[in-house]
Order: C-alpha cells, then sequence, then structure tokens
C-alpha cells in the first residue's frame, strides 16, 4: 500500500503563503493595468464641484483688472508720506468699489478710497482709515507708513497668459471661485466614472426582509454606496446576487455591458461555494486573487471585457479596508485625478500590539494627541474582519508592515487617518 503525503493548501489563515503579492506589488500591478478614461464633457460651472479637469486653463484677462485699494483708507502719492511728525493732505473726493474716482490727484491730495476702487491717477498708496486723524476736508497721519503699501497690482492674483489651471486637477470651491474670476461659464471636465456594484451570497437579506437563522442583512452594499458616492461617479447598485453559477454569471454580464469598473463582495474565498473567481475566470481574465494584507486578503482584480473588476472580500471591515486601499486609489486613477501620496503620520502607540510578519496588517485605531503635544494611536476595540462598528470608532489605520514583528507600548507606528478617505 502506497502511503500517501498530505499537501497542505495555502489559507487565508496562513502569516506567510508563497507568491502572494505585497499591498506594494499589488497597487503597482493594477496601476499597470488600468487606462484612464479619455472622453470628456462640458459642465456649468456651478456643476463642477468634486469633477476633474479635461483640460489646462489659460487666463485671457488680469485679475484683478486694475490697480485697487486693499483696505479702507486714504489713496494719496508715496513721497507725500510724512518724513517726521504730523502731515496734513487735503481730501479731494471719494473713490468706491464700482465708482472710480475720475480726476488726477496732485501732490499735497488725497482720495477717500474703499476696499477694491481703483486707484486715482496720481495715486501709489494708501493708508488705512485706523492710521489717519481726519479734520473736516484734512488728514493727518504720523510717520511709520511705507510708500506703495496697502495696494493690490492688476493681474497680482492671476495674469493674461499665465497657466491657471492644468488637466487633471480636481475642483474644488478655491477652483470654482479661480474659474468664476476669469468670467468661465461651462469648464471640460473628465465623464464621471461607471461603477456597477452587488454583494454575493445566499444568506444575505435586504432591509426590510426578515431574518431567518443563518441570515444577516446586506451591509456592504450600504458602506460601498457611500463610499463611491464621495467620488462622485455614477452608481450602478445591481443588489444582492445569489451564490449560484448561473446568477453570477448574468450579473457579471450585465454589469460589464453597463459600467467601467464593476465591484462585489463575497466569494473570492477558497469555499466551495465561492463562485466568483471561477466564474471571472471563465468571463474574463484574473490578474490575482491573494494579497500579504490583513484584513483583505481574498481581493480578487482582473478584468471584465473593457471593465475592471474587484472582488472584494464578504467581511465588512475587509470591504471598507480594501476598497480603501486599492479600489479608489485605482477609481481616482482612471477619472484622472492628478498622483497625490498618501498621507501617514507617526504616533506612539499606548498599548502592545501583536504582530507576526508575513503580512502587512491594517488595524483600526484612535489617533489623539496627549497633555505633552504628541500624537499618540490606540486601537479601536476588537479588530475582526467582521467588527464593522471597529470603522465607526476609529479614526485611523494603524499600518504595520509585512517585516514588522510584536510592537510594544511607546513605539512609533504609521497611521493613516480617515480623512484622508472619507
Amino acid at each position: 500500500m502506497t502511503k500517501k503525503t498530505f499537501i497542505p493548501i495555502a489559507s487565508c489563515m496562513d502569516d506567510r503563503e508563497p507568491n502572494v503579492l505585497s499591498v506594494q506589488q499589488a497597487l503597482a500591478k493594477i496601476k499597470a493595468t488600468l487606462t484612464p478614461i479619455g472622453s470628456y464633457e462640458k459642465c456649468a460651472l456651478r456643476t463642477g464641484l468634486g469633477r476633474i479637469l479635461a483640460e489646462d486653463i489659460i487666463s485671457t484677462i488680469n485679475v484683478p483688472s486694475h490697480v485697487n485699494s486693499a483696505m479702507d483708507g486714504y489713496a494719496l502719492n508715496g513721497d507725500d508720506l510724512a518724513d517726521r511728525g504730523d502731515k496734513g493732505l487735503q481730501v479731494i473726493g471719494t473713490a468706491w468699489a464700482g465708482q472710480p474716482f475720475e480726476e488726477e490727484v496732485q501732490r499735497g491730495q488725497c482720495v477717500r478710497i474703499m476696499t477694491g476702487a481703483v486707484m486715482p491717477t496720481g495715486t501709489d498708496t494708501v493708508i488705512i482709515q485706523e492710521r489717519v486723524r481726519r479734520e473736516e476736508d484734512t488728514i493727518y497721519f504720523l510717520i511709520g507708513n511705507k510708500k506703495g503699501q496697502n495696494v493690490r497690482q492688476a493681474g497680482e492674483d492671476l495674469s493674461i497668459g499665465q497657466q491657471v489651471l492644468t488637466q487633471g486637477k480636481t475642483l474644488f470651491p478655491p477652483e470654482l471661485g479661480l474659474l468664476a474670476s476669469l468670467g468661465i461659464a461651462e469648464v471640460k471636465v473628465k465623464r464621471r466614472l461607471r461603477v456597477a456594484f452587488f454583494s454575493t451570497g445566499d444568506e444575505l437579506r435586504s432591509i426590510g426582509q426578515t431574518l431567518e437563522k443563518g441570515n444577516v442583512y446586506d451591509s456592504n452594499r450600504y458602506t460601498l454606496y457611500g463610499m463611491l458616492t464621495r467620488l462622485g461617479v455614477d452608481i450602478i447598485d445591481m443588489g444582492v446576487v445569489p451564490d449560484k453559477r448561473e446568477a453570477l454569471q448574468t450579473a457579471f454580464k450585465t454589469a460589464a455591458d453597463q459600467a467601467d469598473v464593476v465591484i462585489t463582495s463575497g466569494g473570492v474565498s477558497v469555499g466551495e461555494a465561492d463562485f466568483v473567481k471561477d466564474t471571472l475566470a471563465s468571463l474574463g481574465a484574473i490578474d490575482f486573487w491573494k494579497i500579504a494584507m490583513k484584513p483583505g486578503r481574498p481581493l480578487a482584480f482582473g478584468q471584465l471585457g473593457d471593465a475592471a473588476f474587484f472582488g472584494l472580500p464578504g467581511n465588512p471591515v475587509a470591504v471598507m479596508v480594501t476598497f480603501y486601499q486599492f479600489v479608489q486609489p485605482a477609481l481616482h486613477y482612471m477619472m484622472g485625478h492628478a498622483a497625490t501620496p498618501s498621507l501617514t503620520y507617526q504616533a506612539k502607540v499606548t498599548t502592545d500590539i501583536p504582530k507576526k510578519p508575513g503580512r502587512t496588517e491594517f488595524l483600526r485605531g484612535v489617533l489623539a494627541q496627549n497633555l505633552q503635544g504628541e500624537w499618540t494611536v490606540e486601537r479601536a476595540g476588537k479588530q475582526g474582519s467582521g467588527i464593522l462598528r471597529s470603522m465607526s470608532d476609529g479614526n485611523c489605520f494603524i499600518i504595520l508592515d509585512t517585516d514588522e514583528q510584536d510592537i510594544q507600548q511607546g513605539d512609533l507606528v504609521t497611521v493613516q487617518p480617515f480623512a484622508t478617505f472619507m
């Protein structure tokens, strides 16, 4: 009788597994596979918030368009500033914003001027009203003023021919204001990315349905919907798809026909009813389906026709971790976002944290500042991949790199605030 040799199958519970991509390798592979969308559309400036600019903006005017006062006060020739003691100047009129003073101001004269008003001919300096004593039509001021003070030059903010914004810039409130200052009513922006998503699992029930034994409410679609909404993409919510090959094939085909990106949650592990990976392989291509990380090791990435595919794990925390670490950067890249570094900080950990080398761990933490002004961090309660409350109670990820081992109280660790994503 031949003795059978037992060959262990790599598990998501293993700390090390050969041929599994690191977090950085997976990120690089995803980016190398994707292509930013090339099509664009015009949108009204008021609806441009959060959109990605599809063209460079060159200024056709000076902003401000004229030399003007930066303060309420008195406009005068800088050569009339007092060398010593009080000096009096005759007030010959007033310059209002939008109503210039048209006469030329001579030496020994001045004009009452309001913020934003055009500087009258013959003036180059403004003394603020708080530093002036006025007696009828004469003002007096002390030394200490400088020629050219409190004056804004034409084109000081934006000048004719200057590149104001570059393609790939996200339009936030300051950008809307800049465009408005140039008189631009419509902007050319990247079209919105179309993202279809659905949950898989026979155990899932929608809100409003009765839970039977073994059932759970589908929370993943709500977190995914919220995360996608914050990105400003067009969302296609396809609901819950049962763990049936035929149902998954139909859902995949429908999603790929409508979307640029397809996202699923659940069904990418090694269970007998986890059909997502096999179905994807039959309809498209799989680039990888495991990453050396916790939580979120069973993450599938590939192509489904012309659409990119992300198969996220089923556990709620793993869904959010993998979305923020992999899906969101990928969507930003496809949307045409200008590349920005991920914001991380160093903080002292307040308790010991057990850690084995072999995979990157993303713990949920609470970042705070102690009385000495030092940044400290502690774990946000229980860290199981199904404990969604840890994401709600926490305000950052504690990132422990692959080769790091047990962390001791007082050690510095890398933290990534949730505000970076949310």
